[in-house]
This record gives C-alpha cells, sequence and structure tokens, in this order.
C-alpha cells in the first residue's frame, strides 16, 4: 500500500541520516574523514550489489497464494531490508564526512566557502541526474541491471577520490589521540569494533525498516535527548561557541521542516507523476518510466547551481548577502510554492485523469531554487559555525535533523493513500 511504501521509504532515507551522527562521532575521534569515506563507499557498493542480487533471484509469489508461504521469496525480502541496512551504515560514514572535508579546504570567512559548497552539490546532483536513466533501465530493462550500475558508480568513485587524495592538503587524516590500534580499557583492535559494530546495525536497522511505524514512534522520542545533549555541549562551552551552536540548532529545525516535504519528491511526488501525470515531452515522446522524471531536480541543480555560487560571491563582494537564516526563510518559502504548483496539477487531474507535465517541472523548479537557497548554505554554515573539535559530530548533527524530516515525509506522503494528491499537496 501506499501508507506501507511511503513509511519504509522514510525510514530508510531516516535510519541513513541518522546514521551519520556516529558516523561523524568516529570519523573525528578514531578514523578520521578519509578512511570514513572509503569505509562507507565500500558498505553502499556492497549494498548495491545485494540488492541488484535480490532482483535478480526473487521469483514471482505464489499463484493465488500468500508470498510469505515461499521459502525463497521470503529470504530474499529478508536479503532486500538487509541491504537497506547495509546502505544505511555506508551513509553513515560517507555523508557527513565527505562534506567535512569540502569545508576543511577553506579558512573561516573565506567567501569562496558558500560557492565551493554549491559547486559540490553540484557534482552531488551529476550523480543523481544519472539515477533517473538508471531507473528508466531498471523499469525498463530489469531492476538488477539498475542496482548493479549503481554499485560500479559507487566503486568508481572510490577509485577517483583515492586517485585524488593528493589534492587534500593533508585533511582528512586520523586525529593524533587515534594512533593505537586498540582500545585502551578493552585492549580489542579497533578494526575488530568497527566490524563487530557494523554488523550489529545492519540486522537491526532492517527489523526496523520492515517495520516503519516503530521507526516513526522512536525518531519522535528520539530527538528528545539529542537536543539535551546538543544543549548540554552547547552551555559547557565558552560565550561564542554557545552562541554558534545554538544558531545551528535552530537552523537544524528549519532543515527538519524542509525535508520532510521536498523529499515527497522520491515517493508520494513519484507516485503523483506515475499515476496523474501525462508524461509526454516534446521531441523526446512518452517517458515510459516515471522514475526519469527523479532526474529533473538534479538537471536544475545541475544549470542552476554555478549562478547561484557566483551569485553569493557577488552577493558578498557588495556586502549584500541576505544572512543565512534568510536564505533559509527563502528556500521554505519555495519549497511551499512549489508544492501549490503540485497542487493546481493534481485538482486538474482529479482522481482518474491526468494534468500537463509542465506542472511537474514548474513545482521541480521552485523546489530546486528553494534547495539551492537552503541545503548547500545549510552545509556551509554548519563547518564555518561548528567548533573545530566537534565540527564532523555537528556534520552528522544535520543530517540527523534531516534524518527526522525524512521520516515525517514518510509519513506525510503515506497520506495521499486516503485523502488523495490534491489534499495532501494543498495541506503542505
Amino acid at each position: 500500500s501506499q501508507k506501507v511504501s511511503n513509511g519504509i521509504y522514510g525510514a530508510y532515507l531516516g535510519i541513513g541520516y541518522a546514521s551519520t551522527f556516529i558516523g561523524g562521532m568516529l570519523a573525528d575521534r578514531l578514523l578520521g574523514q578519509r578512511r570514513a569515506i572509503y569505509l562507507g563507499g565500500t558498505l553502499m557498493a556492497v549494498a548495491q550489489f545485494a540488492l541488484a542480487a535480490h532482483a535478480l533471484l526473487i521469483p514471482a509469489p505464489s499463484a493465488g497464494g500468500d508470498p510469505r508461504s515461499d521459502g525463497l521469496f521470503v529470504g530474499l525480502n529478508m536479503l532486500f531490508f538487509l541491504a537497506l541496512g547495509l546502505f544505511d551504515a555506508g551513509q553513515g560514514f560517507f555523508k557527513p564526512n565527505i562534506s567535512t572535508i569540502v569545508g576543511s579546504l577553506y579558512e573561516q570567512g573565506d567567501p569562496r566557502r558558500d560557492g565551493a559548497f554549491t559547486i559540490f552539490y553540484m557534482g552531488i546532483n551529476i550523480g543523481a541526474f544519472l539515477a533517473g536513466f538508471s531507473g528508466q533501465i531498471s523499469q525498463t530493462v530489469g531492476w538488477h541491471w539498475g542496482f548493479f550500475l549503481a554499485g560500479g558508480g559507487m566503486i568508481l568513485a572510490q577509485i577517483i577520490f583515492y586517485a585524488g587524495r593528493g589534492a587534500l592538503q593533508g585533511k582528512g587524516l586520523p586525529p593524533r589521540r587515534s594512533a593505537p590500534t586498540t582500545t585502551a580499557v578493552t585492549r580489542v583492535p579497533n578494526v575488530l569494533l568497527f566490524v563487530i559494530g557494523i554488523a550489529l546495525f545492519v540486522p537491526v536497522a532492517a527489523y526496523f525498516l520492515a517495520r516503519p511505524a516503530w521507526v516513526q514512534n522512536v525518531a519522535a522520542w528520539f530527538m528528545i535527548p539529542v537536543l539535551a545533549y546538543l544543549l548540554w555541549e552547547a552551555f559547557r562551552g565558552t560565550k561564542e561557541e554557545r552562541g554558534r551552536m545554538i544558531v545551528i540548532i535552530v537552523l537544524c529545525c528549519f532543515c527538519t521542516m524542509f525535508w520532510a516535504f521536498f523529499e515527497l519528491a522520491g515517493s508520494a511526488i513519484n507516485l503523483f507523476a506515475n499515476e496523474r501525470v501525462d508524461r509526454v515531452v516534446p521531441i523526446f515522446g512518452e517517458l515510459t518510466s516515471s522514475l526519469i522524471t527523479a532526474s529533473i531536480n538534479p538537471f536544475l541543480i545541475f544549470i542552476l547551481a554555478i549562478p547561484f555560487a557566483k551569485l553569493w560571491v557577488w552577493l558578498a563582494k557588495r556586502q549584500m548577502e541576505p544572512p543565512s537564516p534568510l536564505k533559509f526563510a527563502l528556500g521554505l518559502a519555495q519549497l511551499g510554492a512549489g508544492f501549490f504548483i503540485l497542487y493546481l496539477g493534481a485538482a486538474q487531474a482529479g482522481t482518474t485523469g491526468k494534468c500537463n507535465m509542465t506542472y511537474l517541472v514548474l513545482g521541480f523548479f521552485l523546489h530546486t531554487t528553494g534547495e539551492l537557497c537552503l541545503s548547500p548554505v545549510g552545509l556551509s554554515t554548519i563547518t564555518k559555525l561548528s567548533p573545530v573539535r566537534i565540527v564532523g559530530m555537528f556534520m552528522g548533527v544535520w543530517f540527523l535533523f534531516t534524518a527526522m524530516g525524512y521520516v515525517v515525509g514518510g509519513w506525510g506522503g503515506g497520506l495521499t493513500e486516503h485523502r488523495g494528491y490534491a489534499d495532501v499537496f494543498k495541506m503542505i
């Protein structure tokens, strides 16, 4: 059902982004950002190949029977959730630390930092653009090919990152205090502890992913001690650190609201594109896969990222650059405007018809400009305001609040099953 599928999608994203909180701390204290990126990328590549194996081997459900009675079917579905858990573990190590390295290449106060993060963000979205074509291949040729291509792309990315390590100016190496290879208390090799930790995390994550309602309940309660810890960190620091960390916490709350609705692109909006949008494009003809519409947002990012990067630098030189909170407000306003456009399209389509694809493109356009005002600027702000001693952890905090937004979005997307697309888009 749409409620369950949206919930699994939100839980998958939520757990993956929540794990960045741990991955950031481990990189700060033990691994260093580079090793964390190698470990995370490897785990994600293995996860993609596991999904490819699942898609290739899973049989059709027993005709006229309960698929849960088919042993192979059940076993491979367990592999599916374990692969998602493995992917979430990889994200935990990869996502916060690749962003931290970008920030570390620039001194505090360097106006090029926001522009650099926008270009970095553009690079991310080149991959996201190609993922739309991977989805097209998945739906038209075979799902296993889509996952296989993604895994191969991840391996290629690891090779490129390793080959370019000399350009990192010595950044991202393990901290000196982590030189011992064993934990002082247990005398257990650190490598073994990491293997045990990942081996425990993956099946636990898989268990919760199969029960998305549990994730939604746990996330709501989990945020209370996290906020308490962040406030404790803020008030035990200097007065300047305290002010900066409180600003980060407030901006993270805006971040939760933004991503809760923006990431419906992969769930409710994708289903809307599949069911209620006439996907005929001049010259190209009809887009046979709704997943190709997932390339609209990253394509717009690719086109608009450089102009936005130059815009912030141009405004900074003239002392006209808006402060980060105003950029966040602009991002939220444009997100709301995009959903108003989608609401108009859903209202035109009704419950049985289809709307013109222009509504989808215009909605994505406004979501994209909002994203460029908020997301890369948010990453830059975290590295700018965080104390150096815990910058990796606060990058994880940013992703943790993002994770909460995704979990909320999974619940919100599920409302379309009974309330319809128009009502949900109008509510947002």
